[in-house]
């Protein structure tokens, strides 16, 4: 059975869809109301879930040195990189919002490198060159004849969000995987085995399988903390703008839609994906999202899509799955 494999599947579809609400979320609302409410809805949703599996709605066990590079993370891949993102789905769309995406691959391999000591194989090298041509293959087109020469087929400052965002991604990663370490690190300390069932636990899951969900949430405070300070503090107007973001049902709909389909669905599956495939299969399935989200946001948002844009985004794509070969 394939079960692994459909599972994958499953979450660049999750992702898709993720893109899609918010994309309609951050034109209606903006990019700090969307992201401090979404990431609000994200808080309480894993709360719940670690009620469920830890038994109580907070982190278990980790420790200063965890929630330090968690709390980093969040600030690098939350805060900077959803704002990022969001800005880019507000000015070029989810569709080559996602195509930047692609860039968190090298960019988490340049980290892991310069910060962790991971080795960069020549596939990887392979892979960034392929993944940037498909960025520029999409992205540029050929000047009229009396112009010549060429230009970004889409807003230069659209670009350059998207493009930080993806990086953020990347970046953030790394951090993560930091933290995840020293989290491990904290449970050998207090004796806990990722076996472990913790007392109280609704659902009896081991300790391994909740640690991400904890993760996650440690991140997730950083964005909630961060996001709802940018729009009170330094937003023209961010009460009113939450206010009038908390009136406009289609937008919160989008919200929910956004959050229930990424942290929530697309992690929850990405983590069980990873137990039945390899974590490269899995990691190359969830890179589809860019290809998969062309024909629903041409549909739904009445896009012209290219074929040279195509190209691009399945080039794009192909190099960050050298990353996972």
């Amino acid at each position: 059975m394939l079960f692994g494999e459909f599972l994958s599947l499953l979450v660049a579809m999750s992702w898709t869809v993720t893109a899609l609400f918010a994309e309609v979320g951050s034109k209606r609302m903006g990019s700090l109301p969307f992201n401090a409410i979404r990431m609000s809805m994200s808080i309480l949703f894993l709360a719940m879930t670690l009620w469920l599996v830890m038994g109580v709605p907070y982190p278990l066990y980790a420790d200063c040195s965890t929630w330090l590079w968690l709390l980093l993370s969040g600030v690098v891949g939350y805060v900077v990189g959803d704002y990022c993102l969001m800005q880019g789905y507000i000015i070029i769309g989810s569709r080559f919002g996602q195509l930047f995406m692609t860039l968190s691959a090298p960019t988490a391999a340049i980290q892991g490198r310069l910060f962790i000591g991971e080795q960069m194989r020549p596939l990887a090298i392979m892979g960034m060159a392929i993944t940037l041509s498909g960025i520029a293959l999409s992205v540029l087109s050929k000047g009229k004849e009396a112009e010549g020469g060429v230009h970004f087929a889409i807003s230069p400052r659209g670009i350059f969000y998207a493009a930080m965002a993806g990086i953020c991604q990347g970046a953030g990663l790394v951090l993560s995987k930091i933290g995840l370490e020293h989290y491990d690190a904290a449970l050998l300390a207090q004796g806990v085995d990722g076996s472990t069932v913790p007392d109280g636990a609704l659902l009896p899951l081991p300790v391994s399988v909740s640690i991400p969900f904890a993760s996650t949430m440690i991140r997730g405070i950083m964005g909630l903390v961060g996001f709802w300070l940018l729009l009170l503090l330094f937003s023209n107007n961010g009460a009113e703008q939450a206010s009038k973001a908390l009136r406009d049902r289609k937008a919160m709909l989008s919200a929910l839609g956004s959050m229930f389909f990424g942290p929530f669905v697309g992690v929850s599956l990405s983590l069980m994906a990873t137990q039945y495939t390899s974590t490269g299969i899995a990691q190359t399935l969830f890179a589809l999202t860019p290809v998969l989200i062309i024909g629903p946001a041409a549909w739904l948002f009445h896009q012209k899509v290219t074929l040279r844009e195509v190209v691009g985004a399945v080039i794009s794509v192909c190099g960050a799955c050298l990353f996972f070969v």
